[in-house]
């Protein structure tokens, strides 16, 4: 859940060039992002980050662990709430 006031920012940093995705774009098999935001309430959003497959993210994070908790932090002000809803395979396009 998005802190009242913040949903721009939320979108900036989360939308096509925002700051995660620019991060991601280094990674091989970075597929891209999909941010959504649900119809009922416009301060829950749902962000879809597609990668090749889950090596490909992990390999990411490894590598890129100092970037990825910096955005993290930083955003952590914008939410008073965030879960991860659990990792999914796109069975078709």
């Amino acid at each position: 859940m998005i802190r009242p006031g913040k949903e721009k920012l939320f979108e900036q940093m989360y939308g096509p060039d925002g700051d995660w995705t620019q991060l991601f774009r280094h990674g091989k098999g970075y597929c891209g992002t999909r941010l959504t935001r649900d119809c009922d309430d416009s301060r829950r959003y749902v962000t879809l980050d597609f990668w090749e497959s889950r090596a490909d993210y992990e390999r990411f994070i490894s590598q890129h662990a100092a970037e990825y908790e910096a955005i993290d932090l930083e955003c952590e002000a914008l939410t008073e709430q965030e879960s991860e809803v659990g990792t999914l395979v796109v069975l078709r396009d």
